[in-house]
């Protein structure tokens, strides 16, 4: 059940974190997603990439992951990089955003692929989904938007991660197909973690702050 319900959950964490600060960019936010960035890519390494590379030849592998790293960089171009906490949308822009709008369904559709019952990807994705759910949600709060509009949008965007998952564990796909489809979403995952992690900081300068919530993302990673 917990693998249905967290996601929802992180989405209704990060509206009331963006209720709370009323802004896009506090440095909470900005630790929060350094954080779940670390978090996710090592979650990926420890938990879900051993697994694909029981069931397929390694370099097929491969190629789906390079694949999904395609795939996020073209969602990326119609969400305005929503996924990794980046969303170069004017909050006054008055036409309903539908490009970001798919583009962040078809990402959370694919992210609920991976996680199943006997692994952590769940926490990844819950994680992660946070601070993306706070950015959006501050977005469309600060919108021209009407209610129902922002209501319609987050409530959608809060059930495509389950929906992926009750997808994957209730149609009848074969093996090799579920483990192509996850080296999709690995490559999703390496995309967006990375992009978090080695962006630049402010100035060029040491962010020590950024560097321990990367170190607590990768240890508790490792630890559960």
């Amino acid at each position: 059940m917990k693998s249905y319900l967290l996601p929802i959950l992180a989405v209704g964490l990060g509206i009331l974190l963006a209720v709370l600060t009323k802004n896009t960019k506090t440095k909470a936010t900005k630790l929060i997603l350094s954080f779940s960035g670390a978090f996710l890519l090592a979650l990926t390494f420890f938990d879900l990439l051993p697994e694909v590379y029981e069931h397929l030849e390694a370099k097929t592998i491969g190629l789906y992951i390079m694949g999904g790293i395609l795939l996020q960089i073209i969602l990326e171009f119609f969400s305005k990089g929503a996924e990794h906490g980046h969303l170069h949308i004017h909050s006054d822009h008055k036409a309903f955003p539908w490009l970001l709008f798919i583009s962040l369904c078809i990402h959370s559709f694919l992210e609920g692929f991976p996680i199943h019952d006997h692994n952590d990807m769940v926490y990844g994705v819950l994680v992660h989904k946070i601070p993306i759910a706070a950015l959006v949600s501050a977005f469309l709060l600060q919108s021209k938007f009407t209610k129902l509009q922002i209501a319609v949008f987050l409530v959608i965007f809060s059930i495509m991660t389950p929906l992926g998952t009750l997808f994957s564990n209730t149609t009848d796909l074969s093996v090799a197909l579920l483990t192509k489809i996850n080296a999709l979403v690995i490559g999703i995952f390496l995309h967006i973690s990375t992009t978090i992690l080695f962006e630049t900081g402010e100035g060029h300068k040491f962010n020590l702050s950024k560097l321990i919530a990367i170190i607590l993302g990768v240890a508790i990673a490792f630890s559960i």
